[in-house]
């Protein structure tokens, strides 16, 4: 049953260093559109990075208070080694902190892709981005060429996403024979935080920054609830991207600002997914009979808050940002992957439900910050919420 799991992961893993690579130096490169778009651009990128920092952090807490990786006892076999170098973790094995640092600078740009070491493809994607940026209208035909390439690569994912049940299946039997049926309880037991903890974080943080906006969260919910229920179908929450931007502006937020941070947010405000991450992280190493120090699962929040920036809204992205963070993290064997596989897709719902909420929050929340919602229309119009768009 082993291989089919190892070979799901390993489709997902060969497609890590491209689409990192390409959605940063994209992501980079168009900023300035938002240097254009001046303050309301700056605005969306403090809370942007505000929230989706402090969803990390909500996920670090629960998943140490839970602990549902403990007991699992997951021992790297000979197979995991082997997996590891493949997936060229060994070259972050050096020891001590100027090694490690010295590390992350490639041999060559194309070694660092050559390797998979995905530490050294986010230095190149930023110099790359930060290069582009620079260089400005000149390189807009080919910044458009490596969108699109970045499209393509995306549209592999949803084919190899197909194969997901095999996969799981295979990953799944092989975790319960080998592991004993006490592992469903513990993926039963992550599947439950992940959920839950979304659940506080939508009703706690999102329904506070409402409150301060002035509007109910509930009405709010009840407003975009047939977005959520397409979200809930399709587990990704791009599904719902043209629809949310025609709400938004019937709700009373500008059309600069609609237009601007509901794409922005799918790339720069995913909460649900930066929950989730953090989470099956600490879980995998949990499993493995790791114990993290608070420095390690300090880096470990570091790189999730750049690599989570990468995680477009569409199925399977999380698992495979989730999978480009284990790379640069030695201490947690990535045989641990497949522990996940089988219950990934049951944990997509929470996470793209969540990222979908936390954008529609994000939009009406600078809105109002910019002055730019029209708040008695929001009201009336949550009070009494007209047809669809």
């Amino acid at each position: 049953m082993r291989p089919l799991g190892d070979g799901f992961i390993k489709l997902i893993r060969m497609l890590i260093a491209p689409i990192i690579f390409t959605t940063i130096a994209v992501g980079i490169a168009n900023m300035g559109e938002m240097k254009e778009v001046g303050r309301i651009g700056l605005r969306a990128l403090i809370y942007f990075e505000t929230v989706s920092n402090l969803a990390l952090i909500i996920g670090l807490v629960v998943v140490n208070v839970l602990k549902p990786g403990v007991g699992l006892n997951m021992v790297p076999t000979p197979a995991d080694i082997q997996a590891a170098a493949n997936y060229g973790a060994q070259s972050a094995q050096a020891s001590g902190d100027v090694a490690f640092f010295l590390n992350i600078i490639p041999t060559t740009m194309v070694d660092a892709f050559a390797r998979g070491d995905i530490l050294q493809v986010l230095l190149v994607a930023t110099l790359a981005g930060v290069a582009l940026l620079g260089l400005g209208t000149r390189v807009e035909a080919f910044v458009n060429l490596l969108d699109q390439f970045s499209q393509m690569l995306f549209a592999i994912v949803g084919l190899i996403m197909r194969l997901a049940p095999i996969g799981a299946f295979g990953a799944m039997a092989f975790t319960v024979g080998r592991y004993g049926i006490g592992s469903l309880l513990s993926l039963g037991q992550l599947m439950a935080g992940v959920y839950i903890t979304c659940l506080l974080f939508i009703i706690i943080v999102l329904g506070s920054i409402l409150r301060i906006v002035g509007l109910s969260l509930i009405k709010f919910l009840r407003y975009i609830g047939e977005e959520i229920l397409i979200v809930l179908g399709t587990s990704s929450s791009e599904s719902a991207l043209p629809r949310l931007m025609a709400k938004m502006e019937r709700l009373g937020c500008s059309k600069p600002v609609v237009g601007l941070v509901v794409p922005a947010g799918y790339s720069f405000n995913l909460d649900g997914t930066a929950i989730y991450m953090t989470m099956a992280a600490v879980f995998m190493a949990q499993a493995s009979g790791i114990e993290l120090t608070f420095w390690q699962q300090l880096s470990i929040l570091a790189i999730l808050m750049v690599t989570s920036n990468g995680a477009a809204g569409v199925t399977g992205s999380g698992f495979i940002t989730l999978a480009a963070t284990m790379s640069a993290i030695p201490a947690i064997p990535p045989g641990a992957l497949a522990l996940l596989v089988g219950v990934d897709r049951f944990m997509s719902e929470a996470r793209a439900i969540t990222n979908l909420i936390g954008n529609a929050v994000a939009t009406v929340a600078i809105a109002r910050w910019d002055r730019a919602l029209d708040l008695d229309r929001a009201r009336r119009v949550l009070d009494d919420p007209p047809g669809n768009p």
